[in-house]
């Protein structure tokens, strides 16, 4: 009778146990979100400088024409609304640190987005104890939620993230792998009508000595400075030594873009820009405490929509989700996109093994010449216009669809949202959401795509998924 109750014992025991075990496994793992919400202080649209910018975040060929036009869209935007003119800043030209530091010395030279590798050298110029390079820990406990907002009529998404207590706005990237900030560290000038992180008032920030950054994105813009590790929180997603880069001068743009805070950066770290030691980001951080190891984005035109870690939201789109490999060797979410096709008609081929990365980092769909091309000429009234920079279309155009290849799977772009933004002042003539790159050359897929595709980030099995929106 003992050994029938010690038996009966033990059977309950392990069935409570194995009841307790999924619960245990699910409070451990993490979901959290970070939604959308409208900027109160929309800035007007720029369509050549929004392909200016793209072509020299990726280092491909500026033609002067752009550059002009892209002049003269900022005279026509400042005319029709003088009170943004300030902020339209040097987002043409802008070149070089023009924001005085503080403290800390400048470093870390050379180092451009996804290319080179520069030494860095200067002085810090925080306080804080010196910390060595750690791997970043997550804390896995409970959910969360936190608002992100979509800037400049959709041109650029920003979500309030907690660093050390104080909450910034930072520019989500999938095309950049740095997460810098607006800070302390910065002269008054610099920093006018920012949020900045305080590492003097933190009580987790340790300063990794040495250590030094710099990013440029091609269109002028970019940040250098020092580097510590800090508690960084993304709606609930939190993880405890996180490498947060200090701004110790940043360019014109960013100083007079008062929206942004600094950049979140969701590329692969081997782009990362630290030296002399790279950092992790902080997708890479967080991903095994994740429920699955993955983020979506949710980007919808004209909606309220979210970033999420840790798991695919079903009601947010239709049909199947298709996965396809990426190639991560270059530091990006890139994938085979060698075919097309306008308006749901035959399949065509652009350039055999034609590469294509997403980048929620770029505003515009940059695509082949033969893309372009054969899409605009669909289009009545559309042409490429030298003296606008790119392809315009009048603004009462009705288009069609666009299907891009993602790997083996077709994805489509809707026609509603390739018309980006008015180039005259008549509001008659727009810039195409779709322009043309270098034959051959990487295409980038921005804000344009995923306006019309709900995409999956899987760093656990390096997949890239795409679903139409509902």
């Amino acid at each position: 009778m003992h050994s029938l109750r010690s038996i009966l014992f033990l059977a309950y025991g392990l069935l409570a146990l194995v009841a307790a075990s999924p619960t245990g496994i699910v409070q451990k793992r993490g979901v959290y979100k970070v939604e959308r919400v409208r900027n109160p202080n929309p800035i007007p649209r720029n369509g050549p400088r929004s392909l200016l910018k793209t072509l020299r975040k990726y280092r491909m060929p500026v033609p002067a024409s752009l550059l002009n036009a892209a002049e003269k869209q900022e005279e026509l935007i400042s005319k029709r609304e003088p009170r943004r003119q300030k902020g339209m800043g040097n987002g043409v030209n802008a070149g070089g640190f023009t924001a005085a530091a503080q403290g800390g010395g400048r470093g870390g030279r050379n180092r451009e987005k996804g290319k080179g590798r520069g030494k860095g050298k200067g002085g810090a110029g925080a306080g804080g104890a010196t910390a060595p390079q750690e791997t970043a820990t997550a804390n896995t406990n409970g959910t969360g939620l936190v608002v992100n907002v979509p800037e400049a009529n959709d041109v650029e998404y920003l979500s309030p993230v907690n660093i050390g207590g104080q909450v910034v706005n930072l520019d989500f990237d999938t095309g950049s792998s740095d997460l810098w900030v607006f800070n302390t560290q910065l002269s008054a000038a610099a920093t006018q009508g920012h949020a900045l992180y305080d590492p003097s008032s933190s009580a987790t920030f340790k300063l990794i000595g040495n250590a030094q950054f710099q990013i440029s994105y091609g269109d002028g813009s970019g940040a250098e400075g020092i580097v510590g590790t800090d508690v960084v929180n993304i709606g609930g997603a939190e993880v405890k030594a996180q490498a947060v880069e200090l701004a110790t001068a940043v360019t014109q743009s960013f100083v007079d873009d008062v929206a942004t805070d600094g950049l979140l950066g969701l590329a692969f770290g081997t782009i990362n820009t630290v030296q002399p030691q790279q950092q992790k980001t902080f997708f890479e951080n967080v991903m095994p405490d994740l429920a699955e190891p993955l983020f979506t984005a949710d980007m919808r035109a004209g909606a309220n929509g979210a970033y999420e870690f840790g798991r695919i939201d079903t009601t947010k789109f239709t049909g199947d989700m298709t996965f396809v490999d990426i190639d991560n060797t270059q530091g990006f979410w890139q994938f085979t996109s060698d075919k097309f096709a306008v308006d749901g008609g035959a399949a065509q081929t652009s350039v055999a093994g034609n590469q294509a990365i997403a980048d929620t980092g770029t505003t515009l769909l940059l695509a082949d010449p033969a893309i372009a091309d054969a899409y605009y000429a669909k289009v009545d009234g559309a042409q490429n216009d030298q003296q606008q920079g790119g392809f315009t279309i009048p603004c009462n155009a009705k288009l069609p669809d666009l299907q891009l290849a993602v790997g083996d799977a077709m994805a489509t772009v809707k026609g509603s949202n390739l018309n980006f933004a008015p180039v005259d002042a008549a509001g008659q003539t727009c810039f195409g959401g779709l322009q043309a790159g270098q034959s051959g050359g990487l295409q980038i897929y921005g804000d344009i795509f995923f306006k019309s595709n709900f995409v999956v980030f899987n760093g656990g099995n390096n997949t890239l998924g795409f679903a139409e929106h509902v």
